[in-house]
């Protein structure tokens, strides 16, 4: 680098680090703007981070796991007690255990009697439960809605459309997902609607019998259980019935198409065209 003298044509060297203080003293200059700039942002976003997070803090969160029955239990009637507007319960496994019947006609009873909907399915193996039945009776009288079906997917309760409960695992004592994310709650509402859709209906005549249609639709998941290859003890499981029971009905169909094993019976069926009708 040089520098000009005042003599015109004539310059002198200058050592490089003085030319480059010159030269570079505009780039310090902007990028010490540029970092003020930066902490200014910085600060004024810092406050919004703390806006944001105390407000998320206020928030309920989407999903709670509940462990334990105690937890589970204290979590989910506190839920029903608010329920306002409507209860949809999907109930699995055929008939209940008469403890839990007792604490549920008295919770339905409370509920309904401030006018709030109460819908539940259950699956058609309930219909020969003496003590569900009874506590259907009651509930159906005081103005529930109960159907059923052969087969429900899960067990499902609903409150007011803004929050369910759902078991995590086979062991649903163990530990349930409280759900309060508006869109997982309205799947597993739809999901509840179309099951209810297709389901038979039971009211205050027809608790005390099983209408054809009922024993068409268990006999009908069973016969395509089998051409599926279960076994009768998933299946059993699946429906909410006893082992027993659903080889009563394997028996009878392997009596009427002339089957000699399983695996025949399977093929008669799906071949027989058993299925496009029912079996009596």
């Amino acid at each position: 680098m040089s520098e000009r003298s005042s003599e015109p044509g004539v310059a002198y060297p200058v050592p490089p680090t003085a030319a480059a203080v010159s030269v570079l003293r505009p780039l310090r200059e902007q990028l010490d703007e540029h970092r003020r700039a930066e902490r200014s942002l910085r600060a004024a976003f810092s406050q919004f981070d703390a806006v944001y997070n105390e407000a998320r803090r206020q928030e309920e969160p989407p999903f709670t796991l509940l462990l334990g029955g105690t937890a589970i239990t204290n979590t989910l009637e506190a839920a029903v007690d608010d329920c306002r507007e409507e209860l949809l319960t999907a109930q699995p496994g055929g008939g209940r255990p008469v403890e839990h019947l007792v604490d549920a006609l008295d919770r339905d009873m409370r509920l309904l009697s401030r006018g709030t909907r109460q819908r539940t399915i259950y699956q058609h193996t309930v219909r020969a439960h003496p003590p569900t039945l009874a506590y259907i009776e009651q509930v159906v009288a005081a103005g529930a809605e109960v159907c059923t079906l052969a087969e429900v997917f899960e067990r499902v309760i609903i409150c007011d459309r803004e929050v369910a409960f759902i078991p995590v695992s086979d062991d649903r004592g163990a530990a349930a997902l409280e759900v309060r994310h508006p869109a997982v709650v309205r799947f597993l509402t739809q999901t509840f609607e179309r099951d209810w859709a297709r389901a038979i209906a039971v009211d205050e005549q027809s608790a005390a019998h099983k209408p054809s249609a009922v024993i068409s639709d268990t006999q009908r998941t069973i016969l395509q259980a089998i051409v599926s290859g279960e076994t009768d003890e998933s299946i059993a499981r699946r429906l909410g019935m006893s082992r027993r029971s659903v080889a009563v009905h394997v028996r009878k169909v392997s009596e009427q198409l002339g089957s000699r094993s399983r695996g025949q019976l399977g093929y008669l069926i799906a071949t027989s065209g058993v299925l496009d009708g029912h079996v009596e």
